[in-house]
């Protein structure tokens, strides 16, 4: 069956996502600006799914919960795909 690879596949892309938001959040905390070539790697992947979730949710007491958003949705694909595969 085809269905079984391309869920490996989702599956490795989203934790791999997982991986490079965690990354991204620790650089926050030590450099709040991505100069360093992995902190801007992480950020151009991790942007383009936090962007559009900081425009519906503000931050909440000066915190940021987009990664958290952005994390728990990306886990309950991941969750999901592997259940249906």
């Amino acid at each position: 069956m085809i269905v079984a690879p391309v869920a490996l596949l989702i599956e490795v892309v989203g934790y791999l996502f997982l991986l490079s938001l965690i990354v991204r959040a620790v650089f926050s905390w030590i450099e709040p600006y991505p100069r360093n070539r992995i902190h801007r790697i992480t950020f151009e992947v991790t942007e383009p799914l936090l962007a559009p979730v900081r425009r519906w949710v503000p931050p909440v007491g000066g915190f940021d919960i987009a990664y958290l958003i952005v994390f728990i949705g990306v886990s309950f694909v991941i969750q999901l795909v592997g259940r249906l595969s």
